[in-house]
């Protein structure tokens, strides 16, 4: 772990996160749990055909591979998704999606596209299942990031959690979180470092690099986030009381600087709803007075928050270091102390 406080430089080790915070400090987690949200199975223009070896058309049937990522459920009790297909440019509403097999020969899964959205991405509705999460956790592979070039593996889905994930919902891991364990919250808590947390579903925004000129012209993805009551209490008494507010991971400052920006005047109260956030150098903090953070790609969102909170030329200095001194980047890779 690099330690970055005011423009000095240290190089440490995670396990001294507990004396390195201070004992008035409010640690904040995202609790969101990693959907094995990428689907693999094959698709048709017609909703008669089904993935059975009984069916006429089911040679033509599995020439149609498709490989489905799963990045958004929509609001309501039907099962909409938004989705990133593949392959994109053939794959067009009205088509039915099929994935594996039961075996009376019926898909498990399907779902019917039903529009094309701005982004390229797919609206799907999947055709009512008694326990389509369960159906979900057997057919779906955990969402590697793209960097990540290998297939998941049985590791990968305890590896790409965190000890904390508690809602499922998200594409990608909130990597800072990664690097607890139960030993460490443990110390936390004996060294009277409260904690607390929200959700924030990771979506596509997450894989979606900066690709224009004028930074304030990119468009960021909406993701679903919630407040519960008793963080909400807690970061209400934290900043009575003058107490750093500490975020583990983009997605919590993300959070907790989209909701204080829709109550600017008080607290921030318990509600969920989709936040759209985009910071980027010359954004005011409202909330966040530090946080931990992996090292990011280059042009994307996420470095320009982290640049944001601790200054441009402080980051370039503090990953020119990192570079020297060999960290690991990415989502399994080291991470960052920025105070």
């Amino acid at each position: 772990m690099l330690h970055l406080r005011s423009n000095c430089l240290r190089d440490t080790v995670f396990g001294e996160l507990p004396e390195l915070l201070r004992p008035s400090d409010l640690l904040v987690f995202n609790d969101t749990r990693v959907l094995p949200a990428r689907l693999f199975g094959h698709r048709s223009g017609s909703r008669a055909q089904r993935l059975s070896p009984a069916n006429p058309a089911s040679r033509e049937f599995l020439q149609g591979r498709v490989e489905v990522l799963l990045t958004r459920r929509l609001a309501g009790e039907e099962q909409r998704w938004q989705a990133l297909v593949r392959p994109g440019k053939k794959i067009m509403p009205g088509e039915s999606l099929y994935f594996g097999a039961a075996e009376d020969g019926q898909a498990l899964l399907e779902a019917e596209v039903l529009e094309r959205g701005e982004f390229g991405e797919r609206t799907l509705k999947f055709l009512p299942v008694p326990d389509f999460f369960a159906r979900l956790e057997r057919l779906g592979h955990i969402p590697l990031p793209p960097y990540i070039d290998r297939k998941d593996t049985a590791e990968d889905r305890e590896r790409y959690q965190t000890v904390f994930a508690r809602d499922p919902g998200s594409v990608a891991a909130p990597t800072a979180g990664l690097h607890f364990t139960d030993e460490i919250l443990g110390r936390l808590g004996e060294k009277g470092i409260e904690t607390a947390a929200v959700t924030l579903h990771v979506g596509l925004g997450t894989f979606s690099p900066i690709r224009v000129e004028v930074v304030e012209e990119h468009r960021i993805h909406t993701e679903w986030y919630q407040v519960p009551e008793d963080t909400a209490e807690k970061i209400a008494r934290a900043r009575r009381e003058g107490r750093r507010v500490v975020a583990v991971g983009t997605t919590t400052v993300r959070t907790l600087e989209y909701a204080a920006g829709q109550y600017p005047e008080g607290a921030i109260p318990a509600h969920e709803g989709e936040a759209n956030i985009f910071i980027y150098p010359g954004y005011r903090f409202r909330v966040v007075d530090a946080m931990l953070t992996n090292f990011h790609l280059p042009k994307s969102t996420l470095l320009m928050l982290v640049a944001a909170f601790a200054g441009r030329e402080r980051v370039l200095a503090a990953y020119e270091h990192a570079v020297r001194e060999r960290y690991r980047f990415f989502s399994y890779g080291d991470c960052m102390l920025v105070e």
